[in-house]
């Protein structure tokens, strides 16, 4: 796999909160919603890229106990991206999932 994120999959990632873990994931996520209909090549670079935070995420050690739930999110995100045919979960109700986390980080929670 080559890292869009190369800086953090190098270890930058395990030094972010889990706040601020799923604010960046939640970035992507509005990328991929924003260009899904607009630009289907730029919304498929930010799904490629929050699936690879995704995947720094379930590899920190620290949220061992939360991993179910990280998993979870992103299970919704992929079936949101290919159009909601298993779970009915949309690229929208992603984005309102992840803005509380944004807040947060941003607030220093």
């Amino acid at each position: 796999m080559t890292y869009q994120h190369r800086e953090l999959q190098s270890g930058g990632w395990q030094n972010l909160s889990l706040m601020e873990q799923l604010a960046n994931i939640g970035s992507e996520v509005g990328r991929t919603a924003k260009w899904h209909i607009k630009n289907p090549s730029y919304s498929e670079a930010g799904f490629n890229r929050a699936l690879e935070l995704f995947c720094l995420t379930l590899r920190d050690r620290r949220w061992k106990g939360r991993l179910k739930e990280i998993a979870r999110a992103r299970e919704l995100f992929v079936d949101a991206y290919f159009g909601g045919k298993e779970y009915h979960s949309s690229l929208e109700g992603m984005e309102k999932y992840f803005y509380p986390f944004a807040f947060a980080a941003r607030r220093g929670r």
